[in-house]
């Protein structure tokens, strides 16, 4: 079946369709992992997007149960250029077509993905349509042109859970001896491997949903709060923010991606869009303490304007190197930090798996 991409500024690319069928808008982003395929496409941060996959083969290695960030796939469309019509692999549990099918998210391929980037990289992301069959370019163009725009979107209110749930009761996982702390993990779209690493550095978890009061959260008497990664525009969750300011210096505090965001927030800065954002497992990382640079997995299209911050106790500790952007920042008397990437991957490197044993750090000495 034809398939074709439309972008808001009239580019267009035709393909061949796989997975479900019918059309869906969302903003056109690209990720430049090798390997992790069902990883981004369990990864709650990609909703509203359609996601571009610049490298070449996509589904080789199938599908399994055990690699699934959530409880569903999230982006709102798939990109390729080839799909491999064989899954081989011993884990495989099936095949990534049949996996999108029955999740209903359209999937497009035989097109030049590196045209696709090299104009993402150009013009930025872009508000877009995937769409299947017999549906003509103008009305593809004109569904793109009318999608809601990321910016000024709540989307970690979509994919946040409907209440507050023990993560042992979602996964049976042994922690090392027995659980040590209570965490109380904030869901803005968390990752099921940020959960399984807390698991593992002995932490109980508390998964509560996005608007919880900070009043709920220290009725739950935990030993630190995490803040988890989402997707969309951290500003217009102005009430999250309000909490985390009364949260500080309660306990200890660690925020990843989103939560990265929603601490600056918190801290009195501002967050702005990136042109084309960063997704992939092969981002450079300054750490400012150590001199050392992480090579990180990250997922995000906004980021937080250091400068807009003016309290003197907050200090900056990670840099990205290829843009200079903001990737961390640290209360320097209070246990509260946060980065901008991930350092659980999933997929990715491990360079940066420390900043759990930090967090165990402060809810220690806490």
């Amino acid at each position: 079946m034809k398939a074709i991409l439309a972008l808001e500024d009239g580019r267009v690319f035709n393909g061949k369709a796989f997975g479900a069928t019918g059309h869906r808008t969302g903003e056109v982003v690209f990720n430049t992992s090798m390997t992790g395929y069902q990883e981004v496409l369990t990864d709650p941060s990609y909703a509203g997007q359609i996601v571009t996959m610049t490298y070449p083969l996509i589904g080789n290695y199938g599908v399994n149960s055990e690699d699934v960030q959530s409880r569903k796939p999230f982006v709102d469309g798939f990109v390729v250029r080839e799909i491999s019509p064989l899954a081989s692999n011993w884990r495989s549990e099936g095949t990534l077509e049949d996996y999108l099918r029955d999740n209903h998210i359209i999937g497009i391929s035989e097109i030049d993905t590196r045209a696709l980037v090299r104009h993402l990289r150009t013009r930025g992301a872009l508000r877009g349509c995937i769409a299947t069959g017999e549906i003509d370019e103008a009305t593809a163009l004109d569904l793109a042109r009318k999608s809601p725009s990321m910016a000024g979107q709540d989307l970690a209110s979509r994919v946040t859970c409907d209440t507050k749930f023990d993560w042992s009761s979602v996964e049976k996982q042994a922690t090392d001896g027995e659980a040590r702390f209570h965490v109380v993990a904030y869901d803005f779209g968390v990752k099921y491997d940020i959960l399984r690493q807390l698991a593992e550095c002995g932490c109980r978890i508390t998964v509560v949903p996005a608007h919880t009061t900070a009043e709920d959260v220290l009725a739950l008497n935990p030993d630190g709060i995490f803040l988890s990664n989402g997707p969309g525009d951290p500003e217009p969750l102005t009430d999250v923010v309000e909490n985390l300011r009364k949260l500080i210096g309660k306990r200890p505090i660690f925020g990843i991606c989103l939560g990265h965001q929603l601490l600056g927030l918190a801290f009195g800065g501002k967050t702005f869009k990136l042109k084309f954002g960063h997704r992939g497992g092969n981002q450079p990382v300054l750490n400012l303490k150590t001199g050392k640079v992480e090579i990180t997995a990250q997922n995000h299209g906004f980021a937080v304007d250091a400068d807009s911050i003016s309290d003197p106790e907050i200090e900056i500790t990670h840099l990205n190197l290829n843009d200079n952007t903001n990737e961390g920042l640290r209360h320097k008397r209070l246990p509260v930090f946060s980065v901008q990437y991930h350092p659980e991957a999933a997929p990715g490197p491990h360079d940066a798996t420390y900043l759990f044993e930090d967090f165990i750090t402060a809810m220690e000495n806490a």
